[in-house]
């Protein structure tokens, strides 16, 4: 079994060569390691090898993380999780980003309920770009207006987009899919000049992610191993 750190090493290679593949520089690519379910133990080995940016689905096993970790203090916690309303107080006071804003009311909350002895809450519009029923996220059509609300709200600070690919599709949807996702975001960044993040790619695309224009790729089980399932709290 390879361990976690020759894990992340590969997964680092990978994201490497992708970004020479497609002319694009190294550090223009954020990576995000998927830490849910995992324990902190795990999470402050992959940071002493140098990552930063940790992205948690669920809010009580990563407010256990943030606590546990607290120590380190240039870590860097996403929520990347749908996020119900009577959680987001917890987001808002221990978050640094969250990624998966799609409504209004949850938007608000956000916005109410980070302290203001924080910075402001960084925040990624969900689009649901592949328009399943089944998938969170504003459609593609909606991402500009929605933004616009997100941006105008204080204590929050707008950053992009993000997406779900849509997993059984083959590589010409999804490079139709992305390119709409990229053009969304360049027509954002154009309003708003702080906008400089477009989430999507994962292990299964990341290659592809890239070459249309990804700032941020989430991998979790390329890292970590296999996730912790059913049990992991909510």
């Amino acid at each position: 079994m390879p361990s976690t750190e020759q894990n992340y090493q590969a997964v680092q290679q990978r994201l490497q060569q992708a970004c020479r593949n497609h002319q694009r520089d190294p550090a223009s690519v954020r990576l995000l390691a998927v830490s849910k379910t995992k324990p902190a133990a795990q999470v402050e080995a992959v940071y002493r090898l140098g990552q930063r940016a940790f992205g948690e689905n669920y809010v009580q096993d990563g407010l256990e993380k943030i606590t546990a970790l607290a120590h380190l203090s240039d870590i860097e916690w996403h929520f990347i999780g749908p996020l119900q309303s009577n959680k987001s107080r917890l987001v808002a006071g221990h978050f640094h980003w969250v990624e998966t804003v799609d409504r209004d009311k949850i938007a608000r909350r956000l916005s109410e309920q980070r302290p203001d002895t924080m910075p402001d809450l960084n925040i990624l519009v969900q689009v649901n770009i592949s328009r399943e029923a089944q998938k969170a996220g504003v459609l593609p059509e909606q991402a500009l207006d929605f933004a616009r609300t997100v941006a105008a709200l204080p204590r929050l600070q707008l950053r992009g987009l993000m997406c779900i690919a849509e997993a059984e599709a083959d590589q010409a949807v999804l490079a139709a899919q992305f390119a709409q996702m990229r053009t969304l975001f360049e027509q954002l960044q154009q309003e708003f000049p702080l906008v400089d993040t477009l989430s999507m790619g994962m292990s299964a695309d990341l290659e592809l992610a890239i070459a249309c224009g990804s700032t941020e790729i989430r991998i979790g089980t390329d890292i970590f191993g296999a996730r912790d399932y059913p049990d992991a709290p909510h």
